[in-house]
């Protein structure tokens, strides 16, 4: 994938100050332009359809809380043959987002300052800055994780290739470089 731009190939701008408790339904769809961008975002051979079903809404005192489902149909080359593969995503997310000077913005730490992170536990909140938030940016990113690293045409296979699994190897002793040594 290629580094983002200051302007993002697919983005829905929402003014945090009009955001309610009552959560609001967007559907957002991608044009011609924004799948042509978002495939070189992507670095993929193109998007086909790009969409996101969200719900947007207050999220305590001052967050917002994104939630909702992206569905992209893309066409990437197999790692094997670089014949084209077609592939389809579809993948729920959550983001929450709170102002940058919130103390829920905290990341949590220790009594020695280390940082605590639960890996199966919630994201922790976003930060923005200023009053919109990205909600088509947000969007794009869930969908770009959810791309296929090493796409593979169905029932190809790299031919000849022996995986290395690391299983027969032994960590040398210390004493192996002196059993063929001799004192004369």
């Amino acid at each position: 994938m290629k580094n983002p731009t200051d302007n993002p190939p697919f983005s829905y701008l929402v003014k945090v100050g009009n955001v309610s408790a009552n959560p609001v339904d967007i559907h957002l769809e991608a044009d011609k332009d924004e799948l042509q961008a978002l495939a070189e975002t992507w670095d993929v051979i193109s998007v086909d359809d790009f969409r996101a079903d969200l719900q947007i809404a207050r999220w305590k005192k001052d967050g917002i809380r994104v939630k909702g489902r992206v569905r992209a149909s893309i066409v990437q080359s197999c790692v094997v043959t670089l014949e084209p593969v077609p592939s389809k995503i579809d993948e729920p997310f959550e983001q929450i987002f709170v102002p940058e000077n919130s103390k829920l913005a905290r990341r949590p730490a220790n009594d020695t300052g280390e940082m605590m992170l639960d890996p199966d536990g919630p994201d922790m909140p976003e930060s923005f800055v200023g009053d919109t938030i990205d909600a088509g940016e947000v969007a794009t990113e869930f969908a770009a994780m959810a791309i296929d690293p090493y796409p593979r045409k169905e029932g190809v296979a790299f031919d000849g290739h022996i995986e290395d699994t690391g299983e027969n190897d032994k960590k040398p002793s210390a004493f192996a470089v002196l059993k063929d040594w001799k004192k004369d």
